[in-house]
């Protein structure tokens, strides 16, 4: 079992928070401190506040940067993809 307490603000981590549960994205991406600002890249992207001490069940890895810059080409391609046009 792990904590939120162990991630690095910046990076990106696949997770599992809880046992069976789906694997997500997420980013580290404010510290305080008592608690770890959370983006997840779910559909929709939620973005919130954890204590450092709650649970993560396993932290499957933390992305490098080269990982980091291909998922994000993906994910800016598929936001174009989705975006309306208001012609």
């Amino acid at each position: 079992m792990y904590t939120y307490a162990l991630l690095e603000p910046g990076c990106y981590y696949l997770v599992q928070e809880k046992i069976n549960s789906p694997i997500s994205l997420i980013k580290a991406t404010v510290e305080s401190d008592v608690c770890m600002f959370i983006t997840r890249y779910d559909e929709p992207m939620v973005t919130e506040w954890k204590k450092k001490n709650d649970p993560i069940h396993d932290i499957l890895e933390c992305l490098t940067d080269d990982t980091t810059r291909e998922w994000e080409k993906y994910y800016n391609s598929e936001d174009a993809y989705y975006e309306e046009d208001d012609e």
